[in-house]
């Protein structure tokens, strides 16, 4: 059982709406956490919503994103547990090297600035966005196919098509420029504190068949962390996609979560 109630606020990436993240949450909640699942700065409460209105997400960038969790863990009375994934995952890393979390997972997080090789497939999923200069400023949204490849690929064809249907939104283009620009810019909002030895625990996974986030990205992040002497732990899923926290398994990601969690008394 969770110590107390321990909050969790859990991050949801791009193309995801927050309510992708309620199977979590209500499983965090039958454990005696008290979690919740916010949606990114200009999310509509429902997916609909969100939908219908793409231009209240368009020209959102890291740092909002950032300062909107920030703002949401001010109000709460201790300091949470933060879970993130793909570009969650990169926003968890920085509430952590923050100091603004009690402990961070990052399920197969966007490149955070560091990472120098980017294999193809992630390129193929981020030119979504990148081929176009002008949606830096816009929302993207994906096609049916485009889903498949960058997050159902390990999944039948049925499957994918149906969490496409249920879960995907527009969302901003600008963190994936940002996200590609790390490396030339030395204030870019992609840096994490990697250095920051007083932090609460780290978990990173990698899913060995993720086109978007693939294992070499999950593996260069961890050596930005080799430094300090704070706990930073990797997990390893052979066979699942970017998808894993929505398809039909996830709840062995969920459940390795939560062990981890216990194993540091969180």
């Amino acid at each position: 059982m969770a110590s107390a109630g321990s909050p969790v606020v859990f991050i949801h990436g791009l193309w995801l709406h927050a309510d992708s993240w309620g199977p979590w949450v209500d499983l965090f909640r039958e454990v005696g956490y008290v979690p919740t699942a916010p949606g990114w700065p200009g999310d509509s409460t429902t997916i609909e919503e969100t939908r219908a209105q793409p231009d209240r997400v368009a020209g959102r960038g890291i740092d909002d994103v950032v300062d909107h969790y920030a703002d949401v863990i001010s109000g709460l009375e201790a300091k949470p547990i933060v879970i993130g994934h793909s570009f969650g995952g990169l926003i968890v890393q920085r509430l952590l090297g923050q100091d603004l979390a009690a402990a961070g997972v990052a399920i197969d997080a966007a490149p955070i600035k560091g990472i120098v090789y980017l294999p193809p497939s992630a390129l193929r999923v981020a030119s979504v966005a990148l081929r176009n200069p002008l949606t830096r400023k816009r929302a993207v949204a994906l096609t049916a196919g485009q889903f498949r490849y960058g997050f159902g690929n390990a999944l039948s064809a049925e499957e994918s098509n149906e969490l496409y249907e249920r879960w995907t939104i527009p969302s901003p283009g600008r963190p994936l420029f940002e996200a590609a620009a790390a490396n030339f810019s030395a204030r870019s909002p992609a840096k994490v504190d990697t250095g920051n030895s007083t932090r609460g625990p780290l978990l990173l996974t990698s899913g060995g068949k993720d086109h978007t986030v693939p294992p070499a990205i999950v593996k260069s992040t961890l050596k930005q962390y080799r430094k300090p002497s704070a706990v930073t732990d990797l997990k390893e899923f052979p066979d699942r996609g970017h998808s894993l926290t929505i398809d039909s398994g996830w709840h062995e990601v969920a459940d390795t979560v939560l062990t981890w969690l216990r194993e540091h008394s969180l």
